[in-house]
């Protein structure tokens, strides 16, 4: 079977210059890194990715609080995958790329999966090839429908919310307030957001919130009852609730 090495990293704020002899694929789910490869710069966030082909000399910084995925790909694997020239085209040149709202969910459910899982990054990097392939080849069919999707984005600054959002997670969180960031009015928030990110903003402060949650019940001692408190919950019920609907797991199962 062909094996991948896929990883959820947290990249450091600290320049790293390098090359290697693999293709590699970076996907965030939050957060922001500084990436540089034969003149192009961009940051890679939830909503840009990238593919930096095999020897290719490239620079990057982290914000140290990202959350990316890492996937490093053998180019002499490549021959023995379904659709391995498909996938071996997607390396032609270096790449920056838009992400839709589809690979975005995507992303960040393997995210999950990779964490409660490791056994399965080999299958999980297979299925994340497959679908990017799929839009990446449909990519010039919806030139349009993306330019659209960019005119959306600056006005939603979807990391100067999430900065918001992490300081008012114990609050009771209004689109109204959402709205008045960007300076548009709630009802055209909502339908922006959700073509942005193909998910309501009330269900992303949710996850948001169970996010954050989930980082506290792993790495503090805090009480399940406190941390329902500071992600916003009004009980440790209905905290638990939601969490194991979201993780398909207890938060005290979790820890």
């Amino acid at each position: 079977m062909t094996r991948f090495e896929l990883q959820s990293r947290n990249l450091a704020s600290e320049h790293v210059a390098h090359s290697h002899d693999f293709h590699q694929l970076i996907l965030a789910t939050s957060g922001v890194t500084e990436l540089a490869m034969e003149g192009q710069e961009e940051r890679v966030t939830a909503r840009r990715g990238c593919l930096i082909p095999s020897s290719r000399h490239h620079e990057y910084e982290g914000d140290g609080s990202n959350r990316t995925l890492v996937l490093d790909i053998p180019v002499v694997q490549l021959a023995s995958l379904e659709k391995g020239d498909d996938i071996e085209r997607l390396f032609d040149k270096p790449r920056f790329f838009t992400i839709p709202p589809a690979l975005n969910q995507l992303t960040h459910a393997l995210a999950n999966q990779l964490e409660q899982c490791p056994g399965l990054q080999n299958e999980i990097a297979i299925l994340l090839l497959r679908a990017l392939t799929m839009y990446l080849q449909d990519e010039p069919a919806s030139t349009v429908a993306q330019l659209g999707t960019r005119c959306v984005s600056e006005r939603l600054d979807l990391e100067r919310l999430d900065a918001w959002l992490d300081r008012h997670l114990a609050d009771d969180i209004r689109v109204e307030q959402l709205a008045a960031l960007c300076a548009l009015s709630p009802g055209h928030f909502h339908a922006c957001f959700r073509e942005l990110t193909g998910i309501t903003p009330l269900a992303y402060v949710q996850r948001r919130r169970l996010e954050h949650a989930r980082t506290l019940a792993r790495h503090s001692v805090l009480s399940l009852g406190h941390i329902a408190m500071l992600v916003g919950f009004r009980d440790q019920g209905s905290f638990s609730r939601a969490y194991r609907r979201h993780f398909d797991i207890a938060p005290s199962s979790d820890r």
